[in-house]
């Protein structure tokens, strides 16, 4: 899956959007660290932009913290 998502192949708003029980599992810093141009300090920056704590995982976001890394993010 990270793979894909650095590949362009899967998109930030697909990803968010699924069902799959080992996305929600996936820490929020994981899968934005395993987008395109995006490192471990872009990340972690993005992160306390929105208001995410490092340890909360695809599953525990809420409605306003998924639009807003859309936002951020998703081209």
């Amino acid at each position: 899956m990270k793979a894909r998502l650095k590949m362009g192949s899967l998109s930030l708003s697909q990803a968010l959007a699924s069902d799959d029980v080992h996305i929600a599992k996936m820490k929020v810093v994981a899968l934005l660290e395993a987008l395109p141009k995006v490192g471990k300090v872009k990340a972690r920056r993005i992160m306390d932009e929105v208001g995410i704590a490092d340890n909360r995982r695809i599953q525990g976001l809420g409605a306003q913290q998924r639009a807003a890394l859309l936002e951020r993010l998703d081209s």
